[in-house]
Order: structure tokens, then sequence, then C-alpha cells
């Protein structure tokens, strides 16, 4: 009997030998760094709100409310409320400090005593125990009404141009007038809380024993 060569593997499969590269593992992703904070611009502030706040020092912060309560850890805030909210305050404050009036006037006889209604307390205390640096002064003692405010209005306005902050003008206690009273100092009140010097003015009052007392005045002027 005739023996068979055996043929080709119908089955055979030319690819069985070839080794197939095992498929790559995928590398954990790397998280994402969050973006860097934002950094605000600092907001402008203008000269006499700088000078209410170096007046106010450290303000401790008050008890939250319901109102104004603190935000939950993790909640996010809305950055248009809090921008509008910052706008809101400086806007208070720049209104504070630069408002042209009334003014609030205190004349005890031995003091007198002015400032833009609002105007900060803090500030007003410095001005009393001569906190501030004399930039200038002005000797009205002796002089008529007419000649005094004829000195005062360009003395003011003229300061206020050089920048100057504090000036002191002196007035006299009035103990050599006819009727000894002080007629210089009840003018100066008014012509610092009226008409065109009332716009450079924003307090004043009586001076510190060394700088005259009741016979002179510290003016403080705006920027």
């Amino acid at each position: 009997m005739t023996k068979r060569t055996p043929g080709p593997d119908p089955f055979n499969n030319p690819f069985s030998k070839v080794k197939l590269a095992e498929p790559k593992k995928a590398e954990p992703s790397k998280p994402v760094a969050p973006p860097p904070p934002r950094k605000e611009k600092p907001v402008a502030l203008d000269a006499e709100a700088a000078l209410f706040l170096e007046a106010m020092g450290e303000v401790l912060p008050t008890k939250a409310d319901k109102k104004h309560a603190a935000p939950a850890p993790g909640a996010r805030l809305d950055p248009v409320k809090v921008a509008q909210e910052e706008s809101e305050s400086l806007a208070q404050l720049a209104e504070l400090v630069s408002t042209e009036g009334p003014f609030e006037v205190t004349d005890s006889g031995d003091r007198l005593e002015g400032r833009v209604r609002g105007f900060d307390a803090q500030v007003l205390k410095r001005l009393r125990t001569g906190g501030f640096r004399l930039e200038g002064t002005l000797d009205l003692h002796g002089h008529t009404r007419d000649k005094a405010q004829a000195a005062l209005e360009p003395f003011i306005t003229q300061a206020r141009r050089a920048g100057q902050r504090c000036v002191l003008v002196i007035t006299g206690k009035g103990l050599n007038s006819a009727d000894q009273q002080p007629v210089l100092r009840a003018s100066l009140q008014q012509w610092l809380t009226q008409g065109r010097l009332a716009r450079h003015v924003l307090a004043f009052c009586s001076a510190q024993p060394a700088d005259g007392g009741s016979g002179a005045v510290y003016v403080l002027l705006r920027r």
C-alpha cells in the first residue's frame, strides 16, 4: 500500500510563530495643577481715604451677624458680588471724607471746633491733640475784620494748592478789643464753613496751648 506524503496543513497559520507585542499599559493621568490665584490690582485710594485709613490704624474684626455671616468652608464666592461690595465700600469711604458740607460746629467759649458732617472722629481727635505737622502759619492778631478776611482767603487757597495739609491761624483771644470779645475767632468760624473757603477745609479746632490755645486754630485742608 502506497504511503501518502503529507501535504501542507490546510489549517496552517503562517503567522502562528510571529510574536505580537504586548499592548502597553496606560499610564495613570497626572493631576492637573490648578491655575495660580489671580492677583487683584490694588485699589487706588485718594488722599482723603488714605488719611482716614491711617488714622483708623488696625481695626479689629467685628462679630459676623446673620446678614454678613462668613461663607462655609469650601463654598464658592461670587466674584461679581465681591467686586460690587468692595466698590460700594470704597464709594462710601470716599463720600465720607470728601463731602463739601455742611459743617458741624461747636463753640464752648474756650474751644472752637468744626468738621464736615460725617468726618471721622479719630482724625479730629488727632487734630485736637496737635498730631498734624504745621506747614503754614497766618497771624491775624490785631487785624480788623475786613483786613483779616482779605488775608485769610489767599492764605488758605495757596496753602491747599501747595499741598499743605495742616495750617495754623492765629486770631488772638480778644483781650485787647473794645468789648474784650474774640471777634476774629467768631468771624473765622463763619469764613471757614461758608462760601469759597469751605471748599478747601475738612476740619478745624482750637490749638494746643503751645501753639496759642483758644487764640489760634488748627485748620485741616483737603488734598
